[in-house]
């Protein structure tokens, strides 16, 4: 569990970036963290593997106050991947890239192989293996970074913004992973503004404004609260919108839900597609 009790923090300009944060994330659980610009999302996220220190509060992963042990310790565990992959990446190669962290740890020769392979495979890298990650265009950038984390198997999984630059393939394939890593019992946290994105993986979100928990519930819950994503500076997604047009419509109670609505709709258009496909009776 990552514990986050009474958090309060400030860069050296003297403004308060978190102001008495709490939260509790659970092993195996799969949180989305949203927000403006400002709200204070990286700066919580850095806290999990210890790249920051709380002014005030306690920040504990699996027990263990994170004021008390070094990043390099804390990494073992949990691993972030930043927003901007140009901050994380250095090596001459992919493959170099994504091998560099399991060597650092002591893997052997044959794991590191079989794991940089996988990854690769994985995340649709394999074609890129010899190639200098800074050739490559930032949604790709974004995957290496992502597979340099992935690589050695941390317990909890910390992405920021980790759809930018991704098309709606690597999107899909991005959910199933994350979907994978979850069934494995892994805690996955990302930090995004992409709403559609976490409608359609309806994770647990929690909302930040301007240092403060607004807002913490299921996806279905939080994304059709218009009041507190218009708080949090964002927009409704299409299918809450949906949702609600079809509300205003008179459609039944048993499909105004974020997600069983867009099931509806896909239903009723597949209807309609066989049903012009079926030939005409004489």
């Amino acid at each position: 569990m990552i514990s986050i009790q009474n958090v309060t923090f400030h860069y050296p300009d003297g403004l308060d970036v978190l102001q008495g944060v709490n939260l509790e994330l659970r092993d195996g659980e799969f949180v989305a963290i949203m927000g403006e610009n400002g709200a204070g999302k990286t700066t919580l996220v850095k806290m999990f593997n210890g790249l920051l220190k709380p002014d005030k509060g306690i920040v504990t992963v699996d027990g263990i106050d994170t004021r008390k042990k070094s990043v390099a310790q804390l990494s073992r565990d949990v691993g972030l991947i930043f927003q901007n992959p140009d901050n994380q990446l250095f090596a001459e190669t992919v493959a170099q890239e994504l091998a560099f962290s399991l060597r650092n740890f002591g893997f052997s020769e044959d794991v590191i192989e079989r794991r940089v392979t996988s990854i690769l495979n994985t995340l649709d890298l394999e074609r890129y293996e010899k190639s200098s990650p800074f050739v490559l265009s930032g949604g790709e950038r974004k995957r290496v970074a992502l597979g340099a984390i992935l690589v050695w198997d941390p317990k909890h999984v910390i992405m920021d913004e980790p759809t930018i630059g991704q098309d709606y393939l690597q999107k899909d394939r991005l959910r199933n992973f994350i979907m994978q890593l979850v069934s494995q019992g892994k805690t996955v946290i990302i930090v995004t503004h992409d709403v559609e994105f976490v409608a359609e993986c309806k994770p647990r979100v929690v909302l930040l404004s301007h240092g403060k928990v607004i807002g913490d519930g299921s996806a279905t819950t939080i994304l059709t609260n218009s009041s507190l994503v218009k708080q949090a500076s964002l927009v409704l997604p299409q299918i809450s919108i949906l949702m609600k047009n079809l509300a205003d419509l008179g459609a039944p109670s048993e499909i105004i839900d974020a997600y069983s609505a867009k099931d509806f709709v896909v239903a009723r258009m597949r209807e309609k597609a066989e049903a012009h496909a079926r030939p005409l009776k004489s």
